[in-house]
């Protein structure tokens, strides 16, 4: 996607340098379709293209009086986005190794009892931290999460539209993380059997 250079994008550097939120803003609309599609190209992903995307402006907003220094800012925010995306999927790639040596000694080393016991109090949890959530979003996790359908089918279901069904599953599994916090060994036991 090619973007048309600001006419005056040298000022509005130099004015967000000095603070200026609304010069800002107008180079985060010129920009923003531009890096989040390379950075949901790069990752595959439009979940993680949009917290790339707002890392990349936040980085650009945090360089305060050093953004008059840039020359090309269409070329700073290519560089910028494409180190971002590289190291998130670096992150993502470290993560699931060690996700795996988790699940591979927990298998190793598992006591059927033992792991009976701790199953029924990890879904006895998971349950209580389900039926928390505000009536809508439970809603759309039970069908989304447990009967595995997709957004435009639960959408369908409950008479709602598919982007209204994605905010509320990122809702719920936010809410949902935010209560098992207080329960660590019980989120652990989640990721590895993948049931959160």
């Amino acid at each position: 996607m090619v973007v048309k250079p600001l006419f005056n994008e040298t000022a509005l550097l130099h004015q967000t340098a000095a603070g200026d939120q609304r010069a800002f803003r107008t180079l985060y609309e010129c920009y923003y379709r531009k890096v989040f599609t390379q950075a949901t190209r790069l990752t595959r992903s439009k979940d993680s293209g949009e917290e790339i995307t707002q890392e990349v402006f936040l980085k650009l907003w945090r360089l305060g009086p050093g953004l008059s220094d840039i020359r090309n800012l269409d070329h700073y925010l290519k560089v910028t986005t494409r180190n971002q995306s590289i190291s998130a999927l670096r992150r993502l790639a470290l993560e699931t190794k060690g996700s795996r040596e988790l699940t591979r000694n927990y298998i190793d080393g598992h006591n059927e009892t033992e792991e009976g016991i701790v199953l029924n109090d990890t879904r006895k949890v998971l349950n209580e931290a389900i039926e928390r959530l505000p009536k809508q979003q439970r809603q759309v996790y039970v069908l989304c999460h447990q009967e595995g359908l997709k957004y435009e089918e639960a959408a369908e279901r409950l008479n709602l539209s598919p982007l209204t069904v994605q905010t509320h599953m990122k809702r719920a599994l936010k809410s949902l993380r935010g209560y098992l916090q207080n329960h660590t060994e019980v989120a652990a036991i989640l990721v590895i059997l993948k049931l959160f």
